[in-house]
């Protein structure tokens, strides 16, 4: 047993029965992890030793006790090792690891970087659970909200944009940088019709904030929300009850903001106060408005450009939920974007050329409102006061 904790045997090339060398390419890398508790690298019942061996299928993996053997090609062996040396590393630092962070290394490791190097800092730690961003999306987007008093996180489901910016209200009321968090988001139903819920207000509200209080109880002592939310250090809202405010020295989190009118999104960027931080997300290809435009997507135009506020947009690729989250985005993107170029195209039988119909995100309340594409042709109104003439003449 050699001294040190992680004893490797070189990559070496696999031999035939004869002695010969493989002429497949084929090649074997030995590992011996000491020190840590082998459940902590494989996961429970093995599903990150799974998660290893479905981003390398021509990787044999084999583990006995705590050896670890890889076969297979060469370049697959070479990077599969490079994976567990990496995780393993993450697991000396405490970190908590999960099927996505296998994934995520796995493409990092593709690009020839080190996972250890890409993910940043904790932001905050409760019961043993770090939060951190995972991709170069998420660091750059946590970056935007250190150097920005307005920063907007768009993109799809499942790439930390609420998360992450809760955790850095949570950092900056640990460091008294604000005196309160507040947290809000629009009661709009996810196109069911709820009707009218029974108990008193608050009991109304709740179901809407409900994944706003969930993520305050990942990161913070369990016992200690009730009593800061009692306090009003911790205040969590619908928007509508933000009119007429002055929100001073608060970080204030605005989600599901793809939901907000562009009236209600105004009204909520000009609460700003002294000594406060704001962050807004949301996903404009998930609008729930039952009419009009989305206010996050209307904002992305009027405020470019002004100064002390940035729009970090995030992608499939910064995805940290299971793998499989990341193909449903992707496959989403292609439908609507084969959808906007059929929209756009010509239509046979049809006079002219359509006009481009459907900008990215629009939703089906919005495009049930719109005056037919023929009838927004000139030839149109022409032809219809020509036979109202011929209809008045005739009679």
């Amino acid at each position: 047993m050699c001294s040190q904790v992680i004893c490797r045997k070189a990559l070496l090339p696999l031999s035939n029965a004869d002695g010969t060398p493989s002429s497949d390419g084929s090649a074997l890398s030995e590992l011996t992890v000491d020190g840590i508790a082998m459940v902590q690298l494989l996961g429970p019942q093995d599903r990150l030793l799974r998660t290893l061996e479905r981003q390398y299928p021509a990787v044999q993996v084999l583990v006995r006790g705590n050896e670890v053997t890889l076969t297979g090609p060469e370049r697959d062996v070479a990077r599969a090792r490079a994976l567990v040396d990496e995780l393993i590393v993450m697991v000396r630092r405490g970190q908590d690891i999960g099927q996505a962070d296998v994934s995520t290394s796995a493409r990092v490791i593709a690009d020839d970087r080190r996972p250890t190097e890409l993910f940043g800092e904790p932001i905050v730690s409760s019961r043993g659970k770090a939060v951190r961003p995972k991709t170069d999306g998420q660091r750059a987007y946590v970056a935007a909200i250190d150097e920005n008093t307005i920063t907007f996180g768009i993109g799809p489901a499942g790439t930390g944009k609420t998360y992450l910016a809760m955790a850095k209200a949570v950092q900056a009321l640990q460091r008294r940088e604000v005196n309160r968090i507040i947290l809000t988001r629009p009661a709009v139903e996810a196109g069911e019709r709820l009707g009218f819920l029974p108990g008193t207000l608050t009991d109304k509200i709740d179901p809407y904030l409900r994944p706003l209080y969930d993520a305050l109880n990942e990161m913070m002592d369990p016992e200690l929300v009730p009593k800061l939310l009692a306090a009003g250090t911790v205040e969590v809202a619908p928007l509508a009850y933000m009119r007429g405010r002055t929100l001073n020295d608060s970080f204030v989190v605005l989600d599901e903001a793809q939901n907000t009118t562009p009236e209600q999104m105004k009204m909520f960027l000009t609460r700003l106060g002294f000594g406060s931080k704001m962050v807004v997300t949301g996903d404009i290809t998930q609008v729930d408005l039952p009419g009009g435009a989305s206010g996050l997507r209307i904002v992305t135009q009027i405020l470019a450009g002004v100064p002390d506020i940035h729009f970090a947009r995030l992608g499939s690729e910064d995805v940290v939920r299971h793998t499989l989250v990341g193909r449903i985005v992707d496959a989403y993107t292609r439908y609507d974007e084969e959808r906007m170029a059929a929209e756009a195209g010509y239509r046979p039988g049809g006079r002219g050329t359509a006009p481009t119909g459907n900008i990215a995100g629009a939703n089906r309340a919005e495009r049930r409102g719109r005056v037919p594409q023929d009838r927004q042709q000139p030839w149109y109104h022409q032809e219809a006061r020509s036979g109202r003439e011929q209809h008045g003449s005739a009679r």
